[in-house]
């Protein structure tokens, strides 16, 4: 029979795990979805988080769900950030951010404007950060008359900048339509003149981590390579984040979180873009860590 030595035996082990899980805890984890998608399309994400990181409390933030992510990209910042600061201001030791495709560049802004988050990991999954060019099933469904190569005419109008996907369509043959008239990426990238700049990169720099996935058979992002600040020149030949005028000037901080070993790399090959959050070995090898 096991007697009290032994029952203490077994109960303290559990009982430390208890303990060091509650004084540990898991950092809570806000999740900003992308274009076309819902709350509901998150639950393999969920369920890896919960599985991985017991007692984690997970948020996907439920606005601006199916066509309404059409909205422009600063008042959904605006929309986002309302949503997620309760949670920011409730998390003494601060959240994590995993946000997917479009949703990747609403949390820049979020980042970028929000002076006292307490973001630590920034997750960037699949998102066009760099900007956005190339025939997709997406551009087709919302612009069945335009091909990539004269969208410009619609995205860089006023009209155009109030649709999400104008706010960051970067087309490498009209560099400077796009810095005048991009009221979002190009202010971001401060590729146009923004005085917050500053600012903002002290914002930004704020967050512990960043982590940048991607993958060459996404078959949405174009080039892929924007899912890591890569992008075409004007010859459509993909120049790396390195040699990237904005990682060079450290316009926002990525150079400055490169060097204090902060930017992070990951990417995946065999990955389409909607299967991005329910791969689990993209979540093993490029969240899982990242989440504590």
């Amino acid at each position: 029979a096991t007697g009290p030595s032994g029952v203490a035996g077994l109960l303290y082990p559990l009982l430390g795990a208890c303990l060091w899980a509650s004084v540990v805890g898991y950092k809570p984890v806000v999740i900003v979805h992308g274009l076309f998608d819902s709350s509901g399309d998150f639950i393999h994400l969920q369920h890896f988080i919960n599985e991985s990181h017991p007692g984690t409390n997970v948020t996907v933030i439920d606005l601006f769900d199916g066509s309404s992510s059409l909205q422009p990209m600063w008042k959904q910042v605006e929309g986002f950030k309302t949503a997620i600061y309760p949670i920011i201001q409730n998390a003494e030791d601060g959240v994590h951010f995993i946000c997917y495709s479009q949703g990747g560049l609403v949390c820049r802004g979020i980042l970028s404007t929000l002076s006292d988050h307490n973001v630590q990991s920034f997750i960037s999954l699949s998102s066009p950060q760099a900007g956005q060019y190339g025939d997709t099933d997406y551009l087709r469904y919302l612009f069945p008359q335009f091909v990539k190569s004269n969208l410009f005419h619609i995205c860089y109008t006023s009209v155009g900048q109030r649709i999400s996907i104008c706010n960051y369509w970067n087309d490498p043959h009209h560099r400077d339509l796009y810095v005048n008239s991009s009221d979002y990426l190009a202010l971001l990238n401060s590729e146009k003149h923004n005085p917050n700049s500053t600012e903002w990169k002290k914002n930004f720099l704020k967050i512990k981590t960043l982590v940048l996935i991607g993958g060459p058979d996404d078959g949405v992002i174009s080039p892929w390579q924007s899912s890591q600040f890569g992008f075409y020149d004007d010859n459509e030949t993909v120049v790396e984040m390195q040699h990237q005028d904005l990682y060079l000037r450290d316009v926002f901080g990525l150079k400055t979180l490169a060097a204090r070993g902060d930017l992070i790399i990951c990417s995946v090959p065999g990955v389409e873009h909607v299967h991005w959050h329910s791969n689990d070995t993209v979540f093993h090898m490029c969240m899982e860590k990242w989440l504590v």
